[in-house]
Formats: C-alpha cells, sequence, structure tokens
C-alpha cells in the first residue's frame, strides 16, 4: 500500500480548484449534476444535496427520483431539471436504504454507474463501491466505513476507525480502490495513489443531521464543473473533495458567525456556501 504524509488542505489549496463562469460558458460547459438521492422516508436529503449543488455553481442540476422526492426537490429548487437527459457527474444514495431500493431505483443506479462519468456515493449508495467505472469518491462517517469494510470482510470496527481515522481511511482507498472522504471533527480524504489530505473543522455545529447531504452537494457540483478536468485526470476527485470539505467547513463556521456563534442547520450551512466561494475566488 502507497503510504505519505498527511497535509492539511488550505484556503490558497481549495481557490485553486475554483472557476468563476466566464463568457463563453453555459450550463454545460458550467457542468451537469446528476443527483438520485433521497427516499419517502428521507426527502430532506435530496432537498439538501440539491440546495448545496446549486449554492456551489454547477451549470444545472438533474434530480432522478420517486414522485415525492421530486416533488420536494423542485418547491425548494425550481431550477431543478427533473427529467433525464445529459449528466457529467453523478451524486448517488444521500437519504437511501440499500436493504429497501426499487428495481426503477436500481436501474437508475447502476445506468449512472456504467457511464463513466465521475461518481460520489454517500450513505445508501456506499454499497456499490466496485460497480462504478468513472472516478470515484465515497463520503462514509466511522458507522458507515465499519459497516462497508465488514461487507466486504474487510478488518475494520467503528473502534477501529475512531482510533485511527487516518489509517482506516487510507486501508479504505488501497482495499476498495477508490478516493475516500472519511467524515469527522477532522476529515481525512485520500486515494490509492497516495495523496493523503486533511480538514480541520472550524465548528463543531457541523454535529447534525443532513450537513453530510450537503457535503455530497458541494463535492458532486465541483466534480460536474470539472469533468473535462477528471476525464483526463481521474485523480483529481481526491482534491475536489478536500476543497469541499473546506468550503464545507467555512459555510458552517459563517452560519454559526452570523448568529454570534450559536448553532446552525444543514440549510445555514449550504446558504453560506457562495460567500466563501466567492472569498475563495477573490483569492
Amino acid at each position: 500500500m502507497t503510504t505519505g504524509a498527511w497535509r492539511e488542505w488550505t484556503a490558497e489549496d481549495a481557490s485553486a480548484w475554483l472557476t468563476a463562469p466566464t463568457a463563453d460558458d453555459d450550463k454545460y460547459r458550467r457542468g451537469v449534476l446528476g443527483v438520485i438521492t433521497g427516499s419517502p422516508d428521507f426527502p430532506g436529503a435530496a432537498v439538501l444535496g440539491v440546495e448545496a449543488a446549486h449554492r456551489t455553481g454547477v451549470g444545472m442540476v438533474r434530480f432522478t427520483g420517486p414522485r415525492a422526492v421530486r416533488q420536494a426537490v423542485l418547491a425548494a429548487r425550481p431550477e431543478t431539471v427533473a427529467v433525464p437527459g445529459r449528466v457529467q457527474a453523478w451524486l448517488l444514495g444521500s437519504g437511501m436504504d440499500a436493504d429497501r431500493r426499487s428495481f426503477v431505483l436500481a436501474g437508475d443506479l447502476q445506468h449512472a454507474l456504467a457511464s463513466g462519468e465521475p461518481i460520489v456515493l454517500d450513505a445508501g449508495g456506499l454499497d456499490l463501491v466496485g460497480s462504478h467505472s468513472g472516478p470515484t469518491v465515497i463520503t462514509p462517517h466511522a458507522r458507515e466505513l465499519a459497516r462497508l469494510l465488514a461487507d466486504r470482510d474487510i478488518d475494520g470496527s467503528v473502534e477501529q476507525i475512531e482510533d485511527d481515522p487516518a489509517g482506516s481511511a487510507a486501508r479504505a482507498a488501497h482495499e476498495l480502490q477508490v478516493a475516500v472522504l472519511l467524515k469527522g471533527a477532522v476529515t481525512h480524504v485520500c486515494d490509492p495513489d497516495g495523496t493523503r489530505l486533511t480538514v480541520t473543522e472550524s465548528t463543531h455545529w457541523l454535529a447534525s443531521a443532513g450537513t453530510g447531504d450537503v457535503l455530497g452537494g458541494i463535492i458532486g457540483a465541483l466534480a460536474a464543473t470539472h469533468h473535462e478536468r477528471l476525464a483526463a485526470d481521474a485523480t483529481a476527485i481526491t482534491h475536489l473533495a478536500a476543497t469541499a470539505a473546506f468550503i464545507h467547513s467555512e459555510a458552517a463556521r459563517r452560519a454559526s458567525d452570523a448568529w454570534d456563534g450559536g448553532p446552525v442547520t444543514a440549510m445555514d450551512v449550504a446558504g453560506a456556501v457562495p460567500r466563501v466561494i466567492g472569498g475563495l475566488l477573490g483569492r
């Protein structure tokens, strides 16, 4: 297994992976993110991920899902497109139960995985790792990673992962052959090629429901916007994931600062993303 030192991802690092639209850009050049997330039990996961993707500056979000979830997404973000068509990156799994997939949903997920486009696998889509065909990053927390490793007969209990998140993330990247973003107070982002990056939370108010869905939307949007770069260099997805984690952390800090350091909701975090990106672009 390739090893290397871990390095904290900075504002300077993140800013290098962001681009403002130019006069020649249109929605397709800015990227189209396909989103298959949420469920009738957890429609909010889809709403939050789509909201975050729009706030990150992607050209278009194309949503696929059950009618009730689709209606919730369109009510929150009417600019979302809810018919099939061109997609340049995919966000899959947030707010889903892997044990309760319908035949139609399973087919939609497999179609996305076989597309060769960049993939972000979160929560209820983590079990699909290995069936992807494009650059892929998985975004588990410790319990999700432990479950995923156990399903593959790979050692890694929740306690082991919490005691050694750096080693656990690196081992998962090696064993699963994908980029791994292991969420925590210090988020570890790594890949099988030896890239090792950390992002330290700027506020612990991020430890609340829905914030992971926001992070997934940010990563997906960045992947879609950088689809041409990813087609030439699949390892770029690791740096994009770290950039998303940095934006996510800073957005949470800004949202909390607006309440004098008080608690924030996931939607507050999504709402603060444009200011963070604007500041990074200004660098």
